[in-house]
């Protein structure tokens, strides 16, 4: 558990997939800090029944909706240059969006669903937010990975990759997703050093969450349905997300791996720093952009 009471006001947060489960968790924590608090999501309807519920719950008027859909490379840039027109800052940005779709989804972009939604989306956000979070150092950039990344391997090529549905195919290619954020958040702890900025990346466990709907894998799902009642509720899965955001005691560590607010072990895979170099400047290159920062 984040044991720390931390205030946050004047402190601007952007969490993304925040109107539902951990991600709702997570705002209405930094609400009760005093931040202000930026719902990125797709859906405006259930974001502001979030909204009205957290400011609700904590009586911080300061909760807003900006509309961002990860699977659109166009909507990730408009709601960049929206933020950066509106906001003088940004403290704490929390990549908690996720999504497990059928192997066989495109994107408009021509991506993979999963990959886009999980992955590429997130880093071109995270990279354009870069000179936002940078002028209001020091900041902290928090991403969502799994466990599930050391049950797979991953390769640059995998990125333009559309995968054929199969058994176990979108379950496989979501643990990959989760991969590639963890070598991302190597990559930019790196490039990021001595700028301010940290970068930390984390498994929340198994939480009940409305992802668990969209497994179609028969088998999957019943072992899955069979642990629920073992696994922790939003409000326990975010506890490390909120740590991270706000703890003193990793104010200066960046490129870490925590499970249960500890730091933990990553797959040798995800210790590769040639196979995240690559992976980012594959990522630069799909979506279209060159980080400055190197």
């Amino acid at each position: 558990m984040c044991k720390g009471s931390d205030r946050l006001i004047g402190k601007v947060v952007i969490i993304t997939g925040a109107n539902t489960g951990i991600g709702f968790e997570i705002a209405k924590d930094m609400a009760e800090r005093g931040a202000r608090v930026i719902l990125a999501c797709r859906n405006e309807t259930r974001a502001m029944e979030a909204i009205n519920e957290i400011r609700n719950k904590t009586h911080n008027e300061d909760i807003h909706y900006s509309h961002v859909d990860l699977a659109s490379l166009s909507s990730v840039k408009e709601f960049v240059a929206k933020i950066l027109n509106t906001e003088e800052r940004l403290d704490i940005l929390v990549n908690n969006a996720g999504m497990i779709t059928g192997g066989d989804e495109k994107t408009e972009d021509g991506f993979s669903m999963m990959i886009q939604s999980n992955y590429l989306g997130h880093f071109l956000l995270t990279v354009l937010l870069l000179p936002l979070l940078i002028s209001s150092a020091p900041s902290r950039v928090i991403n969502f990975s799994s466990v599930t990344h050391k049950f797979v391997n991953i390769h640059p090529d995998d990125l333009y990759t559309v995968p054929i549905r199969k058994s176990y195919t979108n379950c496989i290619w979501y643990f990959k997703t989760k991969l590639c954020i963890l070598l991302m958040t190597k990559e930019l702890a790196r490039r990021l050093k001595d700028t301010g900025v940290t970068v930390n990346c984390l498994h929340p466990g198994a939480v009940k969450t409305n992802m668990i709907n969209n497994i179609d894998t028969k088998f999957v799902k019943y072992i899955v349905n069979a642990a629920l009642s073992c696994f922790k509720t939003p409000t326990d899965g975010a506890e490390t997300a909120i740590y991270l955001a706000v703890s003193p005691d990793v104010e200066k560590h960046s490129g870490g791996y925590y499970v249960d607010c500890k730091l933990a072990n990553t797959s040798r895979r995800a210790q590769n720093p040639d196979l995240a170099r690559q992976l980012w400047e594959a990522s630069e290159r799909l979506v279209g952009i060159e980080c400055k920062y190197q």
